[in-house]
């Protein structure tokens, strides 16, 4: 047997035991608990960045506002319009799409949306209940206590309190001692650019009226008093080329039986509310009747209305707030004939203290009222809503 075979191989180390670690306890334990920990950490911190430095939206109220709602509706008026009602809440899914609310809504950019529904973020200062905030425009329709349902619609009527609606939806007015000069514009409802154009071109004193048939009505007239312009309804009345000349179905003829005239003038105001008085469309052959007249005004006085004529009732008492235009401005449509027009406002006025015009929402109207009106004050003369020179007359 050979003898053993000496070894060469290194003796290995004696390896020490590593010293015991402390064994983790608590929430820590978990590394996909620290990682959530570490999450709400940072988000508490961004929390916290916006509110020191602020969030121009922070306690705003908001509104859903179904885009599918604007799509549908015929004409784009206003936004109230298409605000969800009881009947139309939870119709469409929400998105989450901020639409920041201006004076001058463009439905159209967010009805291509269709099916959905846009988060309608409104200022804090702003309000849904009618009242608004200083300088905003005048308070929105109705205003409590001016309205009642009628038959086919609210219907304006004298508060408890005596308010008028001739006195609440008007523009407020403060006499500078200067000559007065009113101007209406008037056929506005049916073009929507036309309608726009008077709404944001002419200054608030100037008072708007509206066609009773145009399609959403009350956003139209909800723009107007937004943006400060006081509204007039039209009624259309028989004009003596009738059936020729035909302002609609609800027209107030001048042989009509007492309850037919009133039947007719409820269904004309019933389209909406926010309008201080009514002004004819037409009615050449109306106001010449003066039992057909007597009705009619008789409606208006118990409604709390004025009425606010073209010039065709100039001759016309009445023991509710009148006034009557002095010239119709736009006869010529032509910019040099309207300018002259528009001048002998001021020669009335200088003359009398007060003058009224009207006029009707054509391209060239509005272009030269807007220049018109621009420099009234350099000129001496103060800017009025039609409203300040309406007075009783019996």
């Amino acid at each position: 047997m050979s003898p053993a075979r000496p070894s060469f191989a290194r003796p290995r180390p004696r390896l020490q035991p590593a010293p015991a670690q402390p064994e983790a306890s608590g929430p820590f334990a978990n590394r996909y608990v620290s990682a959530a920990t570490a999450a709400a950490f940072f988000l508490v911190c961004a929390v916290g960045l916006v509110s020191l430095t602020g969030d121009p939206k922070a306690g705003a109220p908001v509104v859903h506002l179904s885009l599918a709602r604007i799509a549908d509706t015929e004409a784009p008026p206003g936004w109230r319009e298409a605000l969800p009602t009881a009947e139309t809440a939870g119709e469409a899914p929400y998105v989450s799409q901020t639409v920041e609310l201006s004076s001058s809504p463009e439905p159209s950019e967010v009805s291509q949306a269709s099916g959905a529904a846009a988060i309608i973020t409104i200022p804090a200062d702003a309000r849904l209940d009618g009242a608004q905030a200083p300088g905003a425009g005048l308070p929105q329709a109705p205003i409590a206590g001016l309205m009642a349902q009628g038959p086919g619609g609210p219907l304006p009527v004298i508060a408890p309190d005596g308010r008028t609606a001739a006195q609440a939806y008007a523009r407020p007015f403060v006499d500078n001692g200067k000559p007065r000069v009113a101007l209406i514009i008037g056929g506005l409802g049916l073009n929507e650019k036309a309608t726009r154009q008077a709404i944001e071109t002419l200054p608030p004193e100037v008072t708007l009226s509206f066609v009773p048939y145009a399609d959403g009505l009350q956003g139209w007239i909800d723009l107007a008093r937004a943006a400060g312009h006081e509204v007039l309804l039209e009624a259309p009345m028989e004009p003596k080329d009738y059936p020729n000349n035909d302002p609609g179905p609800y027209t107030l003829m001048a042989g009509g039986q007492a309850q037919d005239t009133t039947q007719r003038l409820e269904w004309l105001l019933s389209r909406a509310t926010g309008y201080f008085g009514v002004t004819n469309y037409l009615g050449s052959k109306f106001l010449q009747s003066p039992n057909a007249v007597g009705v009619f005004e008789a409606d208006l006085r118990q409604r709390g209305l004025a009425f606010v004529d073209d010039g065709s009732g100039a001759r016309i008492g009445g023991a509710l707030p009148r006034a009557s235009a002095d010239r119709i401005v736009d006869d010529q449509l032509d910019g040099a004939a309207i300018e002259a027009q528009l001048t002998a406002l001021e020669t009335e006025a200088s003359r009398s203290g007060r003058a009224l015009g009207s006029g009707f929402a054509y391209p060239i109207t509005l272009e030269e009222a807007a220049h018109w009106t621009s420099g009234l004050a350099a000129r001496g003369f103060q800017l009025a809503p039609a409203s300040a020179l309406t007075a009783r007359r019996g």
